[in-house]
């Protein structure tokens, strides 16, 4: 049963006869998601790692700005984009399984004992998948109600982090800063990847330069 006051618990909009009576949107919480590795490492084992997450961020995108100096002014368009690294902590098992993982995977990217590079990129890049849950679980399969696909990731770097006697109350734990190449919000229609196509002239917003 709906209580009517409640209804009143959003922000009034102009000219929207929908606001007064739609109501607060649930929220996605920061606390309902899953990080999937996948072709991580060399075992496969990578739900160990999906278990192990402490915490997660997600994508950072930025353009380069393009400055053309006009008569009294400066005009700026988008230049180049950068996605900015990623970063993943996990705790470190007492079977060794995440720091196995971690460790075969920096191997594919460089061979450490041999001194050896790998020979391609193909030959150790993986794909991050960071989903939102819904709060489902066990009987109740969770809904998931995003998904950000990382394309082309390597670790950037592996911190190991500090042991420390006076520390009692934090586990030991991984650090992984994942650098990659692209990133699409799936399914596709939900944000970044949607098909919207060029925009020529003013077709959109108008102006030129």
């Amino acid at each position: 049963m709906a209580i009517s006051t409640l209804l009143n618990l959003t922000v009034p909009l102009a000219n929207d006869t929908s606001a007064s009576s739609q109501g607060l949107l649930m929220p996605k919480l920061a606390y309902r998601f899953r990080v999937t590795l996948e072709n991580f490492g060399i075992t496969g084992n990578t739900t160990e790692l999906t278990k192990q997450v402490i915490d997660a961020s997600r994508p950072n995108l930025s353009f380069d700005p393009i400055q053309l100096d006009v008569y009294n002014s400066k005009i700026y368009m988008a230049g180049k984009h950068t996605w900015a690294p990623v970063t993943i902590n996990l705790r470190d098992d007492v079977n060794g399984n995440v720091q196995r993982s971690v460790g075969e995977q920096l191997q594919k990217q460089f061979d450490f004992y041999e001194q050896s590079s790998a020979a391609s990129g193909q030959d150790y890049k993986f794909t991050t998948r960071i989903e939102i849950l819904d709060g489902g679980n066990g009987a109740n399969t969770p809904t998931v109600l995003e998904t950000f696909e990382l394309y082309g990731c390597y670790l950037e770097s592996a911190n190991y982090n500090q042991l420390a006697y006076s520390n009692s109350t934090d586990p030991v734990s991984i650090a992984l800063n994942i650098q990659y190449d692209n990133a699409v919000q799936s399914p596709q229609g939900t944000g970044i990847g949607t098909a919207i196509g060029r925009t020529v002239n003013t077709l959109v917003t108008g102006g030129g330069a």
